[in-house]
């Protein structure tokens, strides 16, 4: 479904990645691992097209995407979860989620996607109409997820989901993945909780100063003694 190929990025002349390549599936969650600064969030911003490489090509479904508008790339079937959740504060949970659904095709269907979005958090039912700024950081990460879900994307990329979350929303977050993703939707997942993200994925890439540095199947990553001493302190 998607192919990042060989992409080096730079901001300025500082180059931020570096002939980074990987491939997502259909149906598939594929985490990308690594420490601050290794490059996660802006290969994120380089496939929805904020970022552009001055090297290396990025496909998905079989269409070259890599000087796609961000505007087309949403159309495509890619909706992107960015870290710190990036709401708009004065406006209601409602009118949150409706800035997801742009599109004639998922303008159609908004109600119903609405209520899918109901369905896996029933609590932004019930904030409907209370502003998102006064919600509290789970609440507001559930909003950005549900937007997400509103454009009815093919590929949903989360940054840092987990994110200044307390461990019980921690493993909510991820089980909302787990459950989207069963419901045939790929996902393309940032995070530094590298437990929680390679026990819910199928592969994983290790990201290090802007390179792959390792990857493999999640259960072998987090086998991998590298993983163990560098990400999981064992």
């Amino acid at each position: 479904m998607l192919r990042v190929d060989g992409i080096d990025v730079f901001y300025g002349d500082l180059q931020a990645l570096r002939g980074v390549g990987f491939e997502a599936d259909e149906g598939e969650i594929v985490s990308v691992i690594g420490s601050n600064g290794a490059g996660k969030s802006t290969t994120l911003k380089t496939v929805s097209g904020i970022l552009r490489p001055r090297k290396g090509t990025i496909e998905f479904g079989g269409e070259h995407i890599t000087r796609a508008s961000t505007t087309r790339i949403v159309e495509m079937g890619i909706s992107h979860i960015p870290e710190g959740r990036q709401l708009f504060p004065t406006m209601t949970v409602g009118e949150n989620l409706e800035m997801g659904a742009q599109f004639p095709h998922t303008k159609k269907v908004r109600k119903e996607t609405m209520a899918e979005v109901f369905g896996f958090f029933p609590r932004l039912k019930e904030r409907f109409g209370q502003k998102a700024g006064t919600l509290s950081g789970g609440e507001q990460q559930m909003v950005a997820i549900g937007r997400g879900l509103m454009s009815k994307p093919k590929l949903m990329m989360f940054d840092e989901p987990s994110l200044g979350l307390a461990p019980l929303l921690v493993t909510t977050i991820f089980e909302i993945i787990r459950k989207i993703n069963e419901r045939n939707t790929a996902i393309l997942l940032i995070e530094q909780n590298v437990f929680h993200a390679l026990t819910i994925s199928h592969r994983g890439y290790i990201l290090e100063n802007g390179e792959i540095a390792l990857s493999g199947d999640g259960q072998w990553l987090l086998e991998n003694p590298h993983i163990r001493k560098t990400y999981l302190g064992l």
